[in-house]
């Protein structure tokens, strides 16, 4: 069992014991200290808060706890109760609210769920707003409301409508090309909150619905990352059905992937290029996307004169990258759309949108707009960490080793070699060093990331 206490938020497994899972009393404290630090930082008499979260098991009960602790601090409650992580970040500046809180672990299996915490526009908090936080919680240092100054909670259900709706008057997404398209699309919601939100944005587009694993019971049908080895049900069903082509999302709707019309992955890392070649076309600029991220963003970007550029892994360091070189649109290769005329939020009914009207445009199949991109494939791996162990001197040993090459130690250590690429990191979120390579065939992406992992166990005597 894990508790993750990182400068993103709190994320950890249900049960156990307090500081060392996320518990009850783990979820209070650390509401506590955000509220806190929101009514330090707040200028405004009222301090106003988003709650939302995905459908997992214990997220019911970890939404009314943290709720609990903000009245409790004189800070009223907008509860969005089953929502989506975008739809959470659009309701915040629409709300005028102080903050926002999504009660979600993303990708993480059932057992695991977190806070991920919002400022005032909607946006994730940076690294020195999160380290603020951290501090009030390991202090404790908290002051709760007299009765007569408690907050209230008000409950609104309406924010996904608002959401899609939102969606459908950008000015690049065309609903009436999309309707006349007549698509048939299967979706596959992992039974969160996917599955309320997608299905409504399709029907409102004229999109014909094919739904599996909707039902929003927090009971995932399957690993909850939408990668290839996890969505054998979607792509036979898509074939099966006939359907123009399938859609995956996590739990909390910020990763999008899709599958072609002939059961193939469209590769989650080529749901940004896609997206990214319709907005480019229509209105040219720059891109934005992780060091974690394939190359073919770039190619695309520049193939339109456009510049691209890479940031450190993390949404937040996407979206700051985005802001300082004013790009159109950016985001991360696992599937994650960051559109800013919207939101500076990965935003999988955005990516939905554009993709829709990307294709109505082109009228040709989705395995044949995936073939006019350039092809790149990518293997992510992971070492599990033990404790003890110097990850920071493991990644300086690499470094050194391959001095020669181009470097870039932003993130980790990315090895930009002439015909591929290898990055390795720490997880944020997971006790690992992930190690993500790409390369012009799947065969040498992924030898080459066994030959980095059998150096790195050497090297960590692993073996």
């Amino acid at each position: 069992m894990t508790l993750i206490k990182s400068i993103s938020g709190i994320r950890g497994t249900i049960g156990g014991k307090p500081s060392d899972n996320l518990t009850p009393i783990d979820a209070v404290k650390f509401a506590a200290a955000y509220g806190s630090w929101l009514k330090n930082q707040s200028k405004d008499e009222t301090v106003k808060v988003v709650v939302g979260r995905d459908a997992r098991i214990s997220g019911e009960m970890i939404q009314q706890l943290v709720m609990n602790t903000l009245i409790g601090l004189g800070i009223d409650v907008i509860d969005l109760d089953l929502s989506t992580t975008p739809t959470v970040e659009v309701a915040v500046p629409l709300e005028k609210a102080t903050g926002g809180i999504i009660l979600t672990a993303s990708h993480n299996p059932k057992q695991w769920n977190a806070l991920k915490l919002l400022n005032e526009k909607g946006e994730f908090l940076n690294g020195k707003q999160g380290a603020e936080i951290l501090e009030i919680a390991e202090a404790a240092d908290f002051t709760f409301s007299e009765v007569d100054a408690l907050g209230k909670i008000t409950k609104t259900t309406h924010y996904i409508d608002t959401h899609i709706e939102e969606v459908t008057m950008l000015s690049l997404v065309d609903a009436k090309k999309i309707s006349e398209a007549n698509f048939t699309v299967v979706v596959d919601g992992v039974n969160s909150t996917g599955g309320i939100a997608i299905p409504r944005l399709l029907k409102r587009l004229g999109v014909n619905v094919i739904e599996l694993y909707c039902e929003p019971t927090g009971h995932f049908p399957h690993n909850p990352e939408p990668l290839k080895e996890h969505l054998g049900d979607i792509c036979e069903l898509v074939k099966e059905k006939k359907a123009d082509f399938g859609i995956v999302v996590d739990p909390d709707v910020d990763r999008l992937a899709f599958i072609a019309e002939d059961g193939e992955m469209f590769g989650e890392e080529y749901t940004l290029v896609a997206c990214a070649d319709y907005v480019l076309s229509k209105n040219p600029g720059n891109t934005v996307s992780n060091l974690s991220s394939s190359r073919a963003l770039k190619d695309i970007t520049e193939k339109h004169g456009g510049t691209y550029k890479a940031s450190a892994v993390g949404e937040v360091n996407v979206v700051e990258l985005m802001k300082e070189t004013n790009a159109v649109i950016g985001g991360e290769g696992n599937g994650g759309i960051i559109y800013p005329e919207l939101h500076y939020g990965r935003d999988s009914l955005v990516g939905v949108a554009l993709f829709l009207t990307h294709l109505a445009e082109k009228k040709i199949s989705v395995s044949e707009l995936r073939k006019t991109y350039p092809s790149y494939f990518m293997s992510k791996n992971k070492i599990e960490l033990t404790p003890g162990l110097d990850v920071d001197n493991i990644l300086k040993e690499v470094e050194e080793k391959y001095s020669k090459e181009e470097v870039s130690t932003v993130d980790g250590v990315k090895i930009d070699f002439e015909e591929h690429w290898v990055h390795l990191r720490k997880s944020n979120t997971e006790p690992i060093i992930r190690i993500y390579t790409e390369a012009k065939s799947q065969q040498e992406a992924d030898d080459v990331a066994q030959s980095m992992i059998k150096e790195i166990k050497q090297i960590a005597n692993l073996d």
